[in-house]
């Protein structure tokens, strides 16, 4: 079976199964940007990918807020910025909190966190601290993996540390073709995957606004009819203010 069909299986399931834990996402996402807050998006390694796609991007608006912290991003494969750093840090714990700490976390928000395998010391710890800051927090993660032994010293993983969990249904191994000759898979699956969690979040979250009569200034390509590059100015004006917003709630 070829990797696209692979995919559409995955998203099929995807879309019958999780529609009620996105729908309940998407509500406490609406309550969160209605009230001026803002929807935190994190994770590290590829996991970074969805929350990139999320928000800056043509059809995303403003509220939406990726914590990307370049030290769980590679710049490199090999050296300084390289996979190997990332690796080893990410699965180190009290690292995440020297991180959060200069963000504006405010109860009320929501946070999202991906990660496939759910077990490692970055995206376990950012459930915990948003959690304990009293945001809504919401995993994007592989329940398969609740099958394997934790790793965190906690004895958790992000599944069982969020309120809700948006199930990606991606196998373990996370890639998914297999290749006669070859005795690993190829094709990785989990951030395609992710990233439509990302954009189911983003428009669900939107007609639910829409519903309230909520319009909120909304990244828009200029081949949009009546849009130029111009258009975006208010949005990245409208995150400023929420940014700025948010700051002065978290110092308080």
């Amino acid at each position: 079976m070829t990797y696209t069909r692979q995919i559409i299986e995955l998203l099929d399931r995807l879309d019958s199964t999780q529609g009620a834990a996105l729908d309940t996402v998407a509500e406490r996402c609406a309550d969160a940007v209605a009230n001026g807050g803002l929807i935190h998006l994190y994770g590290s390694g590829h996991s970074v990918i969805p929350t990139m796609d999320a928000f800056p991007r043509y059809g995303s608006f403003s509220g939406l807020h990726p914590l990307t912290d370049p030290r769980l991003m590679w710049h490199n494969v090999l050296g300084p910025g390289g996979v190997r750093e990332l690796l080893w840090l990410e699965r180190t714990e009290g690292y995440v909190k020297q991180y959060l700490d200069h963000e504006p976390l405010s109860p009320g928000d929501v946070m999202v966190v991906y990660s496939h395998g759910g077990r490692n010391a970055a995206p376990v710890e950012a459930a915990m601290y948003g959690a304990k800051r009293g945001l809504f927090t919401v995993a994007v993660t592989s329940v398969a993996n609740l099958d394997r032994p934790a790793e965190h010293s906690s004895g958790q993983r992000i599944a069982e540390v969020c309120d809700v969990t948006v199930d990606t249904g991606v196998p373990v191994e996370d890639a998914i073709v297999a290749v006669e000759g070859w005795d690993r898979p190829v094709g990785g699956a989990s951030t395609v995957v992710a990233c439509v969690v990302s954009h189911e979040i983003v428009t669900r979250t939107a007609k639910v606004l829409a519903g309230r009569g909520v319009e909120l200034p909304t990244f828009v390509s200029p081949t949009v009819p009546g849009a130029t590059v111009a258009s975006n100015d208010e949005v990245f004006a409208d995150h400023r203010r929420r940014l700025h917003a948010a700051e002065g709630r978290s110092l308080g």
